[in-house]
């Protein structure tokens, strides 16, 4: 069995295999606290003007993660739409 760590997943960039797009590098793991599975990986979603800012996040769920290599995530994210940030303090 392969370990690694949240860090790792951090480093890594993260590639939509259906059409080839970087869609950025990973920035949250989710977790089953009841088992402790990881259940997904966030990705933020860049943008605004000059592209700088935060548009919202793509959640990928564990079961769309095709592959993990050294320094690249492969993700089936067909159908997987960004979720809007949360405004602070709200």
């Amino acid at each position: 069995m392969q370990r690694c760590n949240s860090e790792d997943f951090r480093e890594k960039e993260v590639v939509n295999v259906c059409d080839g797009k970087k869609l950025g590098c990973v920035a949250e793991v989710e977790f089953n606290v009841c088992d402790g599975k990881l259940t997904a990986i966030v990705v933020p979603v860049e943008g605004g003007f000059l592209g700088l800012g935060n548009k919202g996040k793509i959640v990928i769920p564990w079961d769309k993660i095709v592959r993990i290599g050294e320094d690249v995530i492969l993700v089936n994210a067909e159908g997987l739409l960004p979720l809007p940030c949360k405004k602070k303090g709200k």
